[in-house]
């Protein structure tokens, strides 16, 4: 019957969902949109975009991945063309980031938080490891092209996390520390070249700010500062859910994308900031638990890198509204308000599923 058969495709996607990283999720997501209510946010539409983002997940953690290995040169690619297609027909605030698809408008970097970790994972996989010079050379250049592409847009955020996602799968792959050595040169050499030609005012000005914020406490520094204001009044126990008066009051800015997680200290205190950094610690060390027991390389490259990728978005996010870090406009993971992000790294901890499913290491439970 119908029903028996709808039944069981539903009993499969569950079994293959892992049951701790999905609460773990589920809890995360409950903050998000708990803060997105008491500022008066898109709850619906977060919401909406996190049931796309589970039925990914759920999707991708069924998937074979010697069929996904066989495939993944194409999709690297796929994922290029539209990469390459913004610079035409993209739209933006600040450049050509978004494609405008007539019913949702696509974000086309996003894409590559995916694909490259695949890609990395499925040439690393193949030869021998630790990874010879011209094997990091050809690596470089499948991180260096889109993550230049994704910078020039300009998106200085979703570059630096794909290219942490490709190091990532390098370093994991046992990548000598004196390549890592070399390519820290190699970026303080470009650093210059970077700031005079790549980089936008609106970025330059956000490094300044990093440096000096109360150098313009009403102008560039007010974000920081004023985020700052909301981390430090939410005290041990905070103001209490709704309480909150940085953003109710507009003193904090992008309190629903960017800032979303000092609205959260704000309201919460510092139990509640432990309690979400306890989560993404749990979700980070379970997916590179899930690596650890991968039974080949390009399984354990894959969702090491990918849980690896998830901890980048924690530490910069964390940095960016404490003051640590300069503002990049990275979200933290499903407490800020963000559509392709979301789906993307739902997605991403899909693929995490997909190997702990497919390669189990002596019984593989946990």
């Amino acid at each position: 019957m119908e029903w028996k058969r709808l039944l069981g495709h539903c009993h499969g996607a569950v079994r293959t969902l892992d049951l701790p990283l999905l609460v773990a999720l589920l809890i995360l997501m409950a903050a998000g949109l708990a803060v997105l209510y008491s500022v008066d946010g898109p709850v619906r539409g977060q919401a909406l975009r996190f049931g796309g983002g589970l039925v990914a997940m759920g999707v991708l953690s069924r998937v074979s991945l010697v069929r996904l290995r066989a495939w993944t040169p194409w999709l690297y690619a796929a994922s290029m063309l539209p990469l390459l297609a913004v610079y035409v027909v993209g739209t933006g605030k600040y450049g050509q980031r978004w494609l405008n698809l007539g019913v949702f408008y696509l974000q086309p970097s996003e894409l590559l938080k995916l694909s490259l970790p695949l890609m990395i994972a499925w040439y690393l996989h193949q030869r021998p490891l630790p990874p010879s010079p011209r094997t990091v050379l050809v690596s470089a250049l499948l991180i260096g092209v889109p993550a230049l592409l994704i910078l020039l847009q300009p998106n200085l955020g979703t570059a630096t996390l794909v290219t942490a996602s490709g190091v990532f799968a390098l370093l994991l792959a046992g990548l000598h520390w004196g390549w890592v050595g070399t390519g820290a040169a190699g970026l303080a050499v470009a650093a210059p070249l970077a700031w005079f030609g790549l980089l936008r005012q609106y970025q330059k000005d956000r490094v300044l700010t990093f440096l000096d914020p109360a150098a313009d406490p009403l102008g560039t520094g007010w974000n920081i500062l004023q985020s700052r204001i909301a981390i430090g009044s939410g005290g041990w126990q905070g103001r209490g859910w709704g309480n909150g008066t940085q953003a109710t009051l507009d003193f904090l800015p992008e309190y629903t994308t960017d800032f979303a997680f000092s609205v959260l200290a704000e309201e919460f205190g510092w139990i509640g900031v432990v309690t979400v950094l306890a989560l993404y610690l749990f979700v980070v060390g379970r997916c590179l638990w899930i690596a650890s027991r991968a039974r080949d390389t390009h399984a354990r490259l894959l969702a090491g890198s990918l849980g690896l990728a998830f901890f980048v978005y924690v530490l910069v996010n964390g940095g960016m509204i404490s003051g640590v870090l300069p503002v990049v406009g990275i979200p933290m993971p499903l407490i800020s308000y963000g559509g392709t992000s979301a789906v993307s790294l739902l997605a991403g901890i899909g693929l995490v599923m997909a190997v702990r499913q497919h390669h189990p290491v002596h019984g593989g439970g946990g």
